[in-house]
């Protein structure tokens, strides 16, 4: 019976392992930026954030599944062992001093396991760089507003793309009309506030998610390795239009991201409205479509 048992495990988890390679292939195998239709995992990280991120949540995956298979193996044989045909009469032990010990103190170290990168990541997330580039995610209902302090208050809003405004290659409900522009390998520091509601900025393949709180400014940081556009959306209801509130960064190297920037101030300078530029009337024309 125990020998059963064993290839019956043994095989459990040769399928948990075939299994976890083609998720990770899977994740391998998707596009930049964006998620896939029937896609597993993770968006690919393209962050150190990011990977740690990866890491960690493939790792807990892994524990967590022998543990699940290891208390599953043990409830079968005791369940066989130990019923009542197999086993008419049942042993008087009360307690056994080396299993008690052990199942307290086995739980005890696979906590620490986990805590050690856990803790790691955490110190990760939140011990700053020296900022290459700053710029400030401001949330509306329900459009975001950019700023870039430190490139002459250059500011301007992004709102959705209509199915009508798509241009091939931009994915339906992600693509705004105006992108934020960083560039590659540099260290940049998200400012994030909300003028009206909660919100939230969020790039899956940054490892970035963070509340945008009205009256407050929250910081996050990434830097991204890979050139290409990113995209993520608000993961906060926010109201009616929550779910047509997307984000874009689009990653360029430093001689693009400086032609860009020429041609941003002159741009968004040039626009007559309240905020700077041209996007401040169109959030209240696209509250009010229907989809």
């Amino acid at each position: 019976m125990t020998n059963g048992f064993s290839g019956v495990l043994a095989k459990a988890i040769a399928v948990f392992v075939a299994l976890c390679s083609f998720l990770f292939s899977a994740n391998a195998r998707a596009e930049l930026g964006q998620p896939r239709d029937w896609q597993l995992g993770f968006q690919e990280a393209v962050t150190p954030i990011m990977r740690q991120l990866t890491d960690f949540h493939n790792f807990l995956l892994v524990l967590i599944t022998v543990i699940t298979l290891f208390v599953l193996g043990l409830l079968v044989y005791v369940a066989l062992r130990f019923n009542e045909n197999a086993n008419p009469t049942p042993s008087e032990t009360s307690h056994n001093t080396i299993l008690e010990v052990l199942w307290t103190v086995v739980p005890i170290l696979i906590l620490v396991v986990i805590a050690v990168p856990s803790f790691r990541l955490l110190f990760a997330q939140y011990d700053f760089p020296k900022a290459d580039l700053t710029v400030k995610a401001i949330g509306n209902q329900w459009y975001w507003t950019y700023e870039y302090p430190d490139q002459g208050n250059l500011t301007f809003d992004a709102v959705m793309l209509e199915n009508d405004e798509l241009k091939p290659g931009q994915p339906r409900l992600l693509a705004t009309d105006n992108d934020v522009v960083v560039p590659v390998n540099k260290n940049v520091h998200i400012l994030v506030t909300a003028s009206d509601v909660l919100h939230n900025w969020t790039i899956p393949a940054f490892g970035v998610k963070v509340d945008a709180v009205p009256g407050r400014i929250i910081r996050t940081w990434f830097r991204a390795e890979k050139t290409g556009v990113y995209y993520g959306q608000c993961s906060e209801l926010c109201g009616q239009k929550h779910a047509f509130m997307p984000i874009t960064v689009r990653v360029v190297s430093d001689a693009e991201f400086a032609g860009w920037l020429e041609t941003a101030k002159k741009k968004f300078a040039s626009l007559p409205s309240e905020s700077g530029n041209e996007a401040s009337d169109v959030p209240y024309k696209f509250a009010l479509n229907q989809r």
